[in-house]
């Protein structure tokens, strides 16, 4: 029994350090090629008082409702309002290394995950990160509703299916958790959660936006234990830019980061805005279920939405988050310092010159 999770949710293969560090040394030819891109006029223009030109933004993945809050802003003209003359949303894929794209200035901002751009920096990438999206990293173990397994000690003595491209992870929790290897049953898995569905294994390593609400869409009810809330606490869907662009460009990324906050927050108040726009406009050619893009808009407001985003601004990241992420981010054998992975004062900026942006969400 088949549920047809198609590829593009299988975004999970990039998000560890060592995939993104492959194809960080990608050829320019490739990172010319970032998918199906799009060049359009933002509408509503309003005529900003500045002129920034095109917006080259790339994204981590294809053009799911994962980017539903930069679709918004293309769509109601808040790029526009902001100073951009033509936005460029550029698709990623199993062929784009959003880091590399970003760090040849093909691209003003990308967004990516601490691990990657973290292995990235490490290996000399003049890159930094300036806020995330996700407040949690949506990585998770789920289960069925009728069998759930609700703590990572209730994983002892069961099977877990596991995809290879995500056992750096699955190691890196276990070890938070101070679970032996040996009392869990890794099960070999692909991104299909069939096994699941049929017993097979009682646990699905997945991301709690996709595949549980993929089986939702099928009926079947499921259970989630974020890794976040186990030990594995870290942002995710994190904005990442040139170093030399805090410098050389930080109005035009201000104004950019203006957009896709006015965008999110639009989404936040209604998550089926974005869902539409991602499967009949962004990702027409996808073949988006839009129920379901519904059910993943929801459920990732959940972590891009939160007590200290509604205090401090949508992206902000608290300075104890900082931390957790830098200490998660050494389980799994990166090591990098707070002050090498992150630069805030963007955001900082950016709340205090638009205070009515802050807590509108």
């Amino acid at each position: 029994m088949s549920f047809g999770v198609t590829s593009y949710i299988n975004r999970r293969s990039l998000l560890r350090g060592g995939a993104g560090l492959a194809l960080f040394g990608a050829s320019s030819a490739l990172l010319a090629a970032c998918g199906d891109d799009d060049t359009s006029p933002s509408s509503s223009a309003s005529g900003g008082a500045k002129d920034f030109g095109a917006l080259n933004y790339q994204l981590s993945w294809v053009k799911n409702v994962e980017f539903a809050g930069a679709y918004i802003a293309d769509t109601k003209g808040y790029y526009t309002a902001a100073g951009f003359s033509t936005v460029n949303l550029m698709a990623g894929g199993p062929n784009v290394s959003q880091d590399a794209v970003v760090a040849s200035g093909k691209a003003l901002l990308g967004i990516s995950s601490p691990d990657i751009t973290a292995a990235a920096i490490l290996k000399g990438a003049e890159l930094v990160i300036v806020g995330a999206q996700y407040q949690k990293n949506p990585f998770c173990i789920m289960s069925l509703a009728s069998a759930p397994i609700n703590s990572p000690q209730e994983m002892i003595g069961k099977k877990i299916g596991v995809q290879a491209t995500n056992e750096p992870v699955w190691n890196a929790f276990l070890k938070a958790n101070n679970i032996d290897p040996s009392k869990v049953t890794k099960v070999p898995a692909q991104f299909d959660p069939s096994p699941l569905v049929s017993k097979e294994v009682d646990g699905w390593f997945s991301f709690f936006t996709n595949e549980p609400n993929l089986l939702k869409t099928k009926g079947v009810d499921t259970a989630v234990m974020l890794l976040n809330d186990h030990g594995y606490p870290m942002v995710s869907e994190v904005y990442v830019v040139k170093k030399s662009t805090l410098k050389d460009d930080r109005d035009k990324l201000k104004a950019a980061i203006i957009g896709d906050i006015k965008g999110w927050t639009d989404s936040v108040a209604d998550p089926k805005v974005g869902a539409n726009l991602a499967a009949t406009k962004y990702g027409k050619d996808l073949g988006l279920d839009e129920a379901e893009q519904v059910l993943e808009s929801t459920a990732q407001n959940t972590v891009v939405s939160t007590d200290d985003t509604k205090k401090n601004g949508l992206f902000t990241i608290t300075d104890e988050l900082i931390d957790e992420t830098i200490k998660t981010l050494a389980l799994g054998g990166t090591t990098i310092t707070k002050e090498q992975l992150f630069d805030m004062s963007v955001l900082t900026e950016i709340y205090t010159e638009n205070p009515t942006l802050k807590g509108t969400s």
